[in-house]
């Protein structure tokens, strides 16, 4: 063994048991805040309460038809958006997007525009579908149109994806102004899940559907995100596994759409703390990404609970806040490396 050697292998075993406590930290805090979760509100929901009064029980009701329901649509949105992030990052190869930041957001709420204009009555899961279809046209729009951006310029990348949605959403406004349907599109356009209930918070187990096919898929995401002549060396079909990315980040984007509005900067924020942590294998990155999603976006939802209790603040300005103080401090830590 030489001495060149030596560090190295003193070094390994240290890095592994961290990260494995990390991940173990991370299960933990997700469990803790799942719970608590459960017992955060206006209505008097707690262990004793339950106990009081027996499964028939006021609390009882409101705990199953509520409250869990609300619990995994937390999470299960925190995991999803933090995956569609991830998967986006490695289609485009910059660190610096996400469904809120090139526009797909956008286009998800003008196709739910569309169906209330036009198809008024149609069932949620058709308003999904057709989010989901102006969220892949607006995937496909974005990667046509950062093929013309230098690859070097990161900061760019970001940029044009929200002038992009700017002018996609202003669109949008414009027409729900003159149709008097400005009010409905709010209730989109503003993440809360005060609303979610049994029978209302389904769709995202269609979310969580495609987290499964972003694992299936991980290694060829791993690939391209290298790069598309390597990933055609490498015998790929480059063009399908971009097909099958942007479809996963369309029906992410339109299933917490329609299950609790816009959640910005989430999918940005997660996956760039996982590649701090264990790099940029999208394989090894997708349990960390989906536990440290959900424990994000739980924790921010109990804050919005009780920051001005017995009021509840939308879910979107504390992620909105938390999200866009870290996305300036990512910039300037890629800025600051980069000179």
């Amino acid at each position: 063994m030489t001495a060149l050697d030596r560090p190295l292998t003193s070094t390994l075993p240290r890095l592994r048991p961290s990260r494995a406590w990390v991940g173990v930290l991370v299960g933990v805090l997700l469990a803790v805040l799942a719970v608590a979760s459960l017992f955060v509100g206006v209505s008097d929901v707690t262990p004793a309460s339950l106990l009081a009064g027996g499964g028939e029980s006021d609390a009882a009701f409101l705990l199953v038809a509520s409250r869990i329901p609300r619990t995994i649509a937390v999470v299960l949105v925190g995991a999803s958006l933090g995956i569609a992030g991830l998967i986006l990052q490695m289609l485009v190869r910059n660190k610096f997007v996400e469904p809120s930041t090139t526009g797909v957001t956008e286009f998800a709420m003008l196709g739910a525009l569309v169906t209330m204009i036009f198809f008024p009555g149609m069932a949620v899961v058709g308003k999904m579908g057709v989010a989901a279809a102006f969220g892949l046209l607006g995937t496909w729009i974005f990667l046509r149109v950062v093929r013309f951006v230098p690859v070097r310029q990161l900061v760019l990348v970001p940029l044009v994806g929200i002038m992009l949605g700017g002018v996609v959403a202003a669109v949008t406004t414009f027409f729900a102004y003159r149709l008097d349907l400005l009010q409905s599109l709010q209730q989109w356009s503003q993440g809360s899940f005060a609303s979610v209930m049994q029978g209302r918070y389904e769709l995202v187990w269609i979310a969580a559907a495609m987290v499964v096919v972003a694992w299936i898929a991980a290694d060829r995401f791993s690939v391209i995100g290298m790069g598309e002549e390597f990933a055609t060396n490498l015998g790929l079909d480059y063009r399908r596994v971009v097909a099958i990315g942007m479809v996963i980040v369309a029906v992410i984007t339109a299933a917490v759409l329609v299950t609790a509005g816009i959640i910005p900067f989430l999918g940005l924020v997660v996956p760039n703390v996982v590649s701090l942590i264990i790099g940029d294998n999208v394989r090894r990155a997708i349990p960390w990404v989906a536990g440290l999603g959900a424990v994000f976006v739980v924790a921010c939802d109990i804050l919005a609970r009780v920051l001005r209790y017995p009021y509840e603040i939308p879910l979107s300005v504390i992620v909105g806040v938390v999200g866009a103080a870290l996305f300036l401090w990512l910039l300037l830590r890629r800025g600051s490396r980069a000179r």
